[in-house]
C-alpha cells in the first residue's frame, strides 16, 4: 500500500491538463443545441401541435394525449439527425440521484427485420419497477410496478446516444416516489396563492413563478489519488487523515487563479452544460483548497432543479475524462470547508416583477412587504420542516461547523428590512396608511430607497438570509436535490399566503378597507414571527441558548430532526395544499431513516476495515522497527546511556501501542454497536440508535488514528495523506 501511495502521487504530480476541442461558434450560437427547445419544436412539429404544447409549457394547460404521437414524431425526426438511438425516461427517485432505463428505436416489422419507431405512448409513459427504488413501503417486492411519466415543461435533451425525457416518477396506485412529482405541485400551489394575493395589488398579474439559482459547490481529486483512498471511493469522504500543515487558513485559494488542470476541466463541462440548456455562468475557486463552484443565471424552479440534478451527472463524467473525480460530499475532508449547494429563491409574476424587490410607489412597496413577511411568516412556522429537508447524514458533518449555517433555521433581514418591519409593527393605522381622494396608497414610514437593492448586507452564518431580491437558503448539501427544500418551501409559503388572503377577506367582510385589512394582518404577523429573524452571529452559543428561548427547532439529531415531516400541522399543510399526503410523507421518513442507517452502516464497516487491515498492521511494523532500535541501543551503549537515550523512543513506543489497543477495541465495539442497532426492526428507531450508539465511533477511532499518522513514518504510512489530496492539482 505504501508503493501505491508514492506511485500514484508521482502519477498525479506528472499529469497534464487535458486538451478541451472548443467548438467553433459562440456560447449564444451551440447554447441548447442538445435540447429540444422551442426553437426544435417549431421547426419539427406542426403549428397547431407546437402552439398547444407551449400553452402546457407557459400557462399550465392540461397536456392533450392527442398531439402525444405529433410530438414523439418530431422528437425522433431531431433525434435521428443528431445519430440518436435510444430513449430512456429520467427522473428523480429518492436516493438524491437520477434513473434512467434506455430503450432502444427499434420494434419487430413483423416480417423477420426491425424497424426504428417512438410513440406518443413511449414519450408519455413508461413502466420502471417500483420496488427497486426507495418507496418507503408502499411498494412490494411483488406490487412492482410504478410509472414514470413525461413531464412537458422541462425540455427533452440527447446525452450520447439517448434522447433524455424529464418524467414524474409514480407508484402503480399513485402516491409520489420522487421529488418532481410534489415540487410540480408544490410550484402549482404556490403560482395559484401567489396569485389571488397578487391580484389584491394588481389585476393584470395572472401567475406567479417561483426561480432558483443554486450555487454548486463541489471539491475536485485527482483520479489516481482518490483510487488509492478506499475511503473515499466507498464513502465519498475521508474517514481519517490529519490536517495538512497549510490548508485554507492563508485563505489564498478563494477566488484565486485556477489551476490548469482545472480550468480543462471547467472549460469542457461549461461547453457540455451550455450544448444541454444549463445556463452555467460562475466559475471560481472556494475557499478550501481544490474546492470550486458553478453558478448558473436563474431558471424557473423545476427547470432549474432538473438543470442541477442533470450538471451533477455531468461533473461526474467530465471529470474522469481530465484524470479527476469530483467529490459532491458536503464534508469530504476534515477540519476544512465542506461544501453546501445555496439555493437563492424568488418569485415573479407574468408582468415581469419580482415580488422581493420594491416598487416604485407605495403600493407596490406593500405588496413587497406583504410577500416578505409573509415569507418570514411560512419559515417561522415550519422551521423544522424547512431543517428536515436539508438534513443527512452527510450534511450533518458540515451544518453549525463555523463554515456553514448552524442547525437552526432563522432569518436574516438586514437592517433596512429590519426598521421597516419594526416601523410598520410599531405604527399605528392612522401614521401608517393614508388614501389620498385618488385612492392612492400612502405608508407613513416612507418609500422604500431602490438603492436597498445594492446595499443590503448578508450575514453568512444565516440560514435562510435576505439578499437584495431574493431569499438565499443556505443550509442544502452539496450532494442534495434541490427539490426536496424547494418543495417544502414553496408548499409552506403557498399555504401562509392563503391564509393570509383568508386573514384579510375576513376583515374585508367586516367592513374594513383593503389597505387597512392587510396592515393589520401584517402587523400581527410580524409580531408572530418575530422569534425566527436573527441579525447576529448563528455561530455563536448565545444563539443557540437565545433560539431554544424563542422556541425555534434546535434539535440535532438528524433521525429525530425528520420527525418535523409528521407533525400535524406539517401533515395538515401538505395535505390542503395537495403536494403529499400522509402515507407519502410517512413513507418518505421510512426512506431517510433507512438511507441514514445505511450510509453510517457504510461508513463504519469500511473504517472497520481500514483500520485493522491497513492502518494497525502498518503501525505495527514501524513499533517493531522502533523496538529493534531498542535492542540495539541497549547492546551498543551502558545501561546509564541507555536510559538516557531510549527514553523517548519507548516513550513514543507506549503511545503507539496505546492507539493501538485503543482503535483495537474501539472497532471491536463498533461491530458490537451496529449488530445490536440491526437487530431493532422499527426503522426509526434503528437509526436514532445508528445515530446515538455506532456513530460516535467514528470520530473516536479517527482520531487515534489521525495522531498514529504523525508518528509513523511518512515512508510507510499506506493511504494518501492530506496535503497530498488537496494540493496536487
Amino acid at each position: 500500500m505504501a508503493n501505491l501511495r508514492f506511485e500514484v502521487v508521482a502519477e498525479a504530480f506528472n499529469k497534464k491538463p487535458v486538451e478541451v476541442i472548443t467548438p467553433i461558434e459562440r456560447p449564444s450560437e451551440f447554447f441548447g443545441k442538445n435540447v429540444f427547445n422551442r426553437a426544435k419544436m417549431y421547426k419539427y412539429l406542426p403549428r397547431e401541435v407546437y402552439e398547444k404544447l407551449v400553452d402546457v409549457i407557459d400557462n399550465g394547460a392540461r397536456l392533450d394525449r392527442s398531439i402525444a404521437d405529433a410530438v414523439a414524431k418530431g422528437m425522433k425526426q431531431w433525434a435521428d439527425e443528431n445519430g440518436v438511438t435510444h430513449y430512456t425516461h429520467w427522473f428523480q427517485p429518492l436516493t438524491e440521484g437520477t434513473a434512467e432505463k434506455h430503450d432502444a428505436f427499434i420494434e419487430h416489422d413483423g416480417k423477420g427485420g426491425m424497424i426504428e419507431e417512438f410513440s406518443g405512448k413511449l414519450l408519455v409513459q413508461q413502466e420502471p419497477d417500483a420496488s427497486s427504488f426507495p418507496n418507503g413501503g408502499i411498494r412490494n417486492t411483488f406490487e412492482a410496478r410504478g410509472y414514470s411519466a413525461w413531464d412537458p415543461t422541462s425540455p427533452v435533451f440527447i446525452i450520447d446516444d439517448t434522447l433524455c425525457i424529464p418524467t414524474i416518477f409514480i407508484s402503480y396506485t399513485g402516491e409520489a416516489l420522487d421529488y418532481k412529482t410534489p415540487l410540480l405541485k408544490a410550484l402549482a400551489a404556490v403560482d395559484k396563492a401567489a396569485t389571488d394575493v397578487c391580484q389584491l395589488f394588481d389585476k393584470n398579474i395572472t401567475r406567479v413563478y417561483a426561480n432558483l439559482g443554486w450555487e454548486q459547490e463541489y471539491f475536485l481529486v485527482d483520479s489516481a489519488l482518490y483510487n488509492a483512498r478506499p475511503d473515499l471511493c466507498l464513502t465519498g469522504r475521508t474517514l481519517m487523515g490529519h490536517s495538512s500543515a497549510k490548508d485554507q487558513q492563508l485563505e489564498d485559494h478563494y477566488f484565486g487563479s485556477i489551476p490548469p488542470r482545472v480550468t480543462a476541466f471547467m472549460k469542457e463541462l461549461e461547453i457540455e452544460c451550455h450544448k444541454l440548456g444549463i445556463p452555467v455562468k460562475t466559475r471560481h475557486n472556494e475557499v478550501a483548497p481544490n474546492q470550486f463552484e458553478f453558478a448558473p443565471i436563474y431558471e424557473e424552479c423545476n427547470l432549474a432543479n432538473d438543470h442541477n440534478q442533470l450538471l451533477m451527472s455531468i461533473m461526474k463524467r467530465v471529470s474522469r475524462r481530465h484524470n479527476f473525480r469530483v467529490l459532491l460530499h458536503e464534508k469530504p475532508f476534515k477540519g476544512i470547508n465542506g461544501s453546501g449547494k445555496h439555493c437563492n429563491w424568488s418569485m415573479g409574476t407574468n408582468t415581469g416583477i419580482n415580488l422581493f424587490s420594491p416598487g416604485k410607489d407605495r403600493e407596490d412597496n406593500l405588496r413587497f412587504i406583504t410577500f416578505i413577511v409573509n415569507t418570514i411568516m411560512a419559515v417561522y412556522k415550519y422551521n423544522a420542516l424547512l431543517k428536515a429537508t436539508i438534513a443527512s447524514a452527510t450534511n450533518a458533518h458540515r451544518l453549525g461547523a463555523n463554515e456553514a449555517p448552524p442547525a437552526i433555521i432563522s432569518t436574516f433581514l438586514g437592517s433596512q428590512i429590519s426598521d421597516i418591519l419594526n416601523k410598520f409593527e410599531n405604527s399605528s393605522i392612522e401614521d401608517a396608511i393614508e388614501v389620498d381622494d385618488k385612492k392612492r396608497l400612502h405608508l407613513g414610514f416612507g418609500q422604500i430607497p431602490e438603492l436597498l437593492l445594492d446595499n443590503t448586507d448578508r450575514n453568512r452564518t444565516s440560514p435562510f438570509a435576505f439578499t437584495g431580491n431574493r431569499f438565499e437558503f443556505r443550509a442544502l448539501g452539496s450532494s442534495a436535490n434541490c427539490g426536496s427544500a424547494m418543495l417544502a418551501l414553496n408548499s409552506a409559503v403557498a399555504y401562509q399566503l392563503r391564509q393570509f388572503k383568508e386573514d384579510v377577506e375576513k376583515l374585508r367582510a367586516n367592513g374594513k378597507s383593503k389597505e387597512v385589512a392587510i396592515f393589520e394582518v401584517l402587523k400581527s404577523y410580524i409580531k408572530e414571527s418575530k422569534a425566527i429573524r436573527f441579525d447576529g452571529n448563528g455561530y455563536s452559543d448565545a444563539w443557540k441558548e437565545e433560539a431554544e428561548r424563542r422556541g425555534l427547532d434546535c434539535e440535532n439529531s438528524v433521525p429525530l430532526q425528520y420527525d418535523a415531516y409528521l407533525k400535524p400541522e406539517v401533515v395538515e399543510m401538505f395535505e390542503k395544499t395537495g403536494v403529499l399526503n400522509k402515507k407519502e410523507l410517512e413513507a418518505r421518513n421510512e426512506v431517510k431513516w433507512e438511507i441514514y442507517i445505511k450510509k453510517v452502516q457504510i461508513e463504519a464497516r469500511v473504517l472497520g476495515d481500514l483500520s485493522l487491515n491497513h492502518i494497525i498492521p502498518v503501525v505495527i511494523r514501524y513499533q517493531t522497527v522502533l523496538l529493534e532500535n531498542l535492542t540495539r541501543l541497549k547492546e551498543t551503549f551502558s545501561d546509564e546511556e541507555y536510559a538516557e537515550l531510549s527514553e523517548e523512543p519507548r516513550r513514543l513506543i507506549r503511545k503507539i501501542s496505546s492507539h493501538i489497543t485503543v482503535v483495537t477495541k474501539q472497532v471491536d465495539k463498533m461491530i458490537d454497536a451496529r449488530k445490536k442497532a440491526n437487530q431493532i426492526a422499527d426503522m426509526r428507531e434503528r437509526a436514532i440508535a445508528y445515530h446515538d450508539t455506532v456513530a460516535p465511533f467514528l470520530d473516536e477511532i479517527r482520531g487515534h488514528i489521525d495522531d498514529l499518522e504523525l508518528m509513523v513514518d511518512n515512508q510507510i504510512w499506506p493511504l494518501p495523506k492530506y496535503r497530498e489530496l488537496l494540493f496536487i492539482r
